[in-house]
């Protein structure tokens, strides 16, 4: 089989082990350079091979890349860009083919959530038939844990054991003032469909903590909210709430839907926190403050979670492997084979099954009232928070790295973005 060059690219919204994926990716090119030649990476996402701006992997130290593993957000530039149905963006995927047939590129390695395995998916069909083959293979990634099939999702353990973390810290600092000041401490965290960040904060409960969870898979009741809320507060004397962003009321409007709407169409949110608290404060009086984790939950290297770290790394090791195997238009996914002790394998997955579709938290995680998780939450969550893997430390911060990301010469004419 003649050496063929690698394409790797970072798309949508990034986490604190998305670089751990990249890590996996091109040091495991590296040792098969008699197979793989360059990779190049696309410079914000799939934007990077639309217009060929391509970055040569190659150029950066072997002590770089590795500094990746311990380095949040996208080391390349990620990008909210959605190519549609393969009629509908013909243009835009007649273009990747063109820069892959210019630039040599066999393979196709796509980090992100279901958009981008939707993408991953349509580029291997599309490549067949333009007879250019691209194996085209999907590393999952997404916060939101809303992949199917995989076990979990890299980027979620780390935001989880960050919303854990967070919730735990902040209601101490509550209860600690609730006699005569604040009662209500209300964290809004991402999710827009599916309540598995949310989930995350209930495990505070286990330490003794009152927390109310508002899931996206519930519809909202303002009444059975604000009696619950009041149930605890009479009970412990303050009570926390963890709204995820997607909470919505029965009409499927969004608590903190704002009119406007993002690169992919989906509504813009944000504020679903101030709305609650200033829901509590009307109807029950008591003093609130708020906080959004927003990029806080998601940037947080400094905290993540062993498990993921590794899982993060593993699946970017497991693409390589998988495309040298001949395999194409597959994810590869996270195996649970044991909970107590936690041991996971490798696995995959065909992106015909995982694109456009999404694992929303399963009824029996969700405890009866609609507001906490069940022990078989508990059990889920915690073995993807284990550990700690610190970055190391200079002058008092993280040491993260900055890569060079040096330019591959262009071959083609323009090209506009539609």
């Amino acid at each position: 089989m003649s050496k063929k060059n690698a394409f790797y690219a970072q798309s949508g919204g990034v986490t604190a082990v998305i670089n751990a994926s990249a890590c996996g990716v091109i040091e495991t090119a590296r040792k098969h350079s008699d197979r793989i030649g360059n990779v190049y990476a696309g410079r914000n996402g799939i934007i990077g091979a639309l217009t060929e701006d391509l970055i040569d992997t190659s150029r950066e130290s072997a002590a770089a890349i590795a500094a990746l593993r311990h380095t949040p957000s996208g080391g390349f530039g990620s990008c909210r860009f959605k190519l549609k149905g393969l009629e509908e963006s013909k243009r835009e995927y007649e273009r990747l083919i063109e820069v892959f047939r210019a630039h040599d590129i066999g393979y196709f390695f796509y980090n992100g959530g279901g958009d981008s395995a939707d993408t991953c998916y349509k580029v291997s069909q599309l490549s067949e038939k333009m007879g250019f083959p691209v194996q085209a293979i999907h590393v999952p990634k997404t916060v939101d844990n809303d992949l199917p099939i995989t076990d979990n999702c890299p980027g979620f353990g780390s935001v989880a054991k960050y919303i854990a973390v967070s919730t735990l810290e902040a209601s101490y600092d509550v209860r600690s003032m609730a006699k005569t000041s604040t009662k209500v401490f209300v964290i809004e965290v991402m999710g827009r469909h599916a309540g598995w960040i949310a989930a995350a904060g209930g495990l505070v409960e286990d330490h003794g903590i009152p927390v109310v969870i508002l899931f996206p898979e519930i519809k909202f009741n303002q009444e059975t909210f604000l009696a619950k809320c009041k149930q605890m507060i009479e009970q412990h004397g303050y009570v926390t709430v963890v709204v995820s962003e997607g909470a919505h009321w029965p009409d499927g409007k969004f608590l903190a839907e704002q009119g406007t709407r993002d690169a992919f169409g989906h509504a813009q949110l944000g504020g679903a926190a101030p709305v609650v608290a200033n829901m509590i404060k009307d109807a029950l009086g008591y003093k609130y403050h708020w906080a959004v984790a927003d990029y806080l939950q998601r940037a947080a290297r400094h905290l993540a979670s062993r498990s993921d770290v590794e899982q993060a790394y593993a699946l970017g090791k497991a693409a390589v492997e998988f495309a040298l195997n001949g395999e194409n238009s597959i994810m590869p996914t996270v195996v649970r084979k044991s909970t107590s002790p936690y041991i996971w394998e490798i696995g995959k997955a065909p992106l015909s099954e995982v694109a456009n579709v999404e694992k929303m938290m399963p009824a029996e995680f969700i405890s009866e009232d609609g507001f906490g998780i069940t022990p078989a939450c508990k059990e889920y969550l915690y073995p993807l928070i284990e550990g700690e893997d610190y970055p190391p430390y200079k002058n008092g911060l993280p040491d993260y790295v900055t890569l060079e990301n040096q330019s591959v010469e262009k071959k083609l004419a323009a090209f506009k973005l539609s």
